[in-house]
């Protein structure tokens, strides 16, 4: 009974906005609820509807599907009546007793704040059905609390309500198929959301109830209810708006025949959404917290829209972070209030772009976007030769240096109560690998273009491929993780060099690739993905848990990422060849990863993060993008689903 506590599902909208909860409907997080709006996609979201309290009465007596978490006992507890769930193509829900059974599943329309719920006597008897909605009207990073300056002001009409959660917020419209509406406003009051304090964050909130539903559902009878931010709700067919949606969920994702592959699809089209302040497309990091993130965004397009062929998508995406250039970089992240300027402090996205556009025309052969864009990659390899924010410049060695006391640059970005918990300043090796690629590239498209290359480009790209192997090469052949030429290494062993190996242009030679792989295959790979750090490095701490201060100071100290496993089998397959045997080797090892992207934690999710020593149990989002991607492409370039 706990897994049906513990697991959570994840619908979206493609504007930011979501719906979830645990399989049980029990919230557990900040996150959790059946309606999140995003008013300025995909940002500027807000909890509108936390839930709705699930009543089933017969013959007199009361049976309750819901299920709260309040101090010390979890009332009602409706996971006794749970007798199955799905959570594809629609989180669906069985509930039953020895005279009733009832169905329920939950749908989220595309392209609007709207959520939309179906209820269905699937049982022998008739019952009475109440729906007890309860609303919240809160940031949705925030705890909702009782408050008189809250009254939920509501107009009511004959289908729907049109409802207001304090003065000058936006309106909510709930409106139901059949049935009658009954108010009976009152509080529900100290709900504890067990994840949220988990992460050492505020874990108590109240929602609030305007009244409720009631409708007599006879066998094979069904009843709608629909959650939005939109007016025009009041004029839609529930019956229809739910026949729509439900046919876009069935429909097919890919003519193979492995199922996590068609799953994975999926799930990956979760994250792609409509960013109004540039009116073009990008990608969410991750659910239930992560807005869309440059370097996040440039990792996943490669797996999510590139190598599955969809040039539009991909196209408008790449368009939306060309847009945002500025001194030669692209944003960390967008902010979660439009009001605000994009960060800028990054070193490595800009050179993700790099190669999401090489593969981008490596796929679509599109030489119009490449030549209208040139400009813009030739102002960034001279934005970074003279140098750009954060002290980022060009060695004389050919290497890209970055980093100042205070600011994070790298993926491995954590920054706690302002101390930056792996500075990683100088010259980071992936860093430098996408340094190298983004030369190569650039090299690449003007030949494709049959335009000059400048000679200063051609120099500095000479001096890196001379100096690489004598300044970033250890006594083992593996590799430094950051240098400062001819001042100080950094010999901790983390996974950053495998990008050396799994980037499309190399500049070791096959020998040192075998002992690099060879040493993080002993060191650092798990079936969850890669450690950030050798287990037997003083800094490694083994589980990823607790407060903010101890998650942040664990998050590349040990915790593994799945995202890496894409570099590490591309890494695999080009060193010991693609064969069928060497791939069939992949989809064995992936064997645990796609148990909990079915079983575990989020479902049909893969989680951003799992412990450094014990890897089992998700942490972190529990859908992440480039997690996701990371299989994604996996999937799709090395055609593993034949396998699966």
């Amino acid at each position: 009974m706990n897994e049906w506590y513990d697991r959570e599902w994840l619908l979206t909208n493609g504007l930011g906005g979501f719906v979830s909860s645990t399989v049980s409907n029990a919230n557990t997080r900040h996150y959790h609820g059946l309606l999140m709006a995003a008013f300025k996609p995909p940002t500027s979201r807000k909890v509108l509807v936390a839930k709705i309290e699930e009543r089933v009465l017969l013959q007199g007596e009361y049976f309750d599907l819901s299920c709260n978490q309040y101090p010390d006992v979890i009332h009602p507890d409706g996971r006794q009546f749970l007798k199955n769930f799905n959570a594809s193509p629609l989180p669906y829900w069985q509930y039953a007793n020895d005279n009733w059974k009832i169905e329920k599943s939950i749908c989220m329309v595309d392209g609007a704040n709207t959520s939309l719920v179906k209820y269905k006597n699937n049982g022998s008897e008739t019952f009475v059905l109440e729906l007890h909605p309860l609303y919240a009207y809160c940031d949705y990073h925030a705890t909702f609390h009782e408050d008189p300056a809250f009254d939920f002001y509501t107009e009511f009409n004959r289908d729907h309500l049109k409802t207001y959660a304090t003065y000058g917020a936006h309106p909510i419209f709930s409106k139901w198929s059949e049935g009658q509406f009954i108010e009976a406003r009152t509080w529900y009051k100290n709900i504890q959301l067990l994840k949220s304090r988990d992460r050492g964050l505020d874990y108590t909130c109240d929602y609030y109830r305007i009244g409720y539903v009631k409708k007599e559902l006879k066998p094979g009878e069904h009843l709608f209810i629909c959650f939005s931010s939109e007016e025009q709700l009041s004029e839609e067919d529930l019956g229809k708006l739910w026949d729509k949606q439900y046919r876009k969920a069935t429909k097919k994702s890919s003519s193979t025949t492995s199922e996590f592959y068609k799953d994975l699809l999926v799930a990956g089209n979760q994250f792609l959404v409509e960013r109004t302040s540039t009116k073009s497309k990008s990608i969410i990091a991750g659910y239930h917290w992560f807005t869309d993130w440059g370097r996040d965004t440039m990792i996943s397009i490669r797996g999510l829209t590139i190598t599955t062929g969809r040039k539009q998508i991909s196209k408008a995406i790449l368009t939306t972070f060309y847009k945002s250039l500025d001194r030669g970089m692209l944003p960390n992240r967008f902010p979660d209030n439009e009001e605000d300027k994009p960060e800028y402090n990054n070193i490595d996205a800009t050179l993700w772009l790099f190669v999401a556009t090489y593969e981008y025309f490596k796929k679509f052969n599109d030489c119009t976007f490449i030549k209208k864009h040139i400009k813009d990659l030739k102002e960034i390899l001279v934005c970074h030769i003279k140098g750009t924010r954060f002290n980022i410049h060009v060695t004389d060695e050919g290497f890209l240096y970055g980093g100042q006391e205070g600011e994070q640059l790298t993926w491995m970005d954590a920054i706690v109560e302002g101390t930056v918990v792996t500075p990683r300043i100088g010259c980071p090796v992936e860093v430098n690998a996408l340094w190298y690629n983004a030369l190569k590239i650039y090299e690449s498209f003007c030949k494709e273009l049959k335009i000059s290359l400048d000679e200063n480009l051609l120099d500095i790209r000479i001096k890196f491929e001379e100096n690489f192997a004598h300044y970033f090469s250890n006594q083992d052949g593996t590799l430094h993780d950051v240098i400062i030429p001819n001042v100080s290494v950094d010999t901790s062993f983390r996974p950053n060099q495998v990008f050396v190996l799994s980037l499309p242009f190399t500049i070791l030679d096959k020998a040192q690739q075998k002992i690099i792989f060879e040493a993080i295959k002993a060191n650092l790979f798990t079936s969850y993905g890669l450690r950030t750090l050798h287990p037997e490095d003083p800094q490694f701490i083994p589980n990823y848990e607790g407060d903010q201060w101890s998650r942040d100071h664990a998050y590349h100290q040990g915790t593994v990422w799945p995202y890496l496993l894409h570099e590490y089998y591309t890494a695999f397959l080009r060193i010991y060849r693609n064969t069928k045997k060497n791939r069939n080797r992949v989809v064995t090892e992936l064997t645990e990863l796609k148990t909990h992207f079915y079983e575990n934690e989020g479902l049909h999710c893969i989680s951003e993060v799992f412990d450094g020593l014990e890897p089992h149990e998700g942490k972190g989002c529990i859908q992440q993008a480039w997690s996701v991607a990371a299989l994604i492409k996996l999937y799709t370039d090395y055609r593993l689903y034949e396998l699966d």
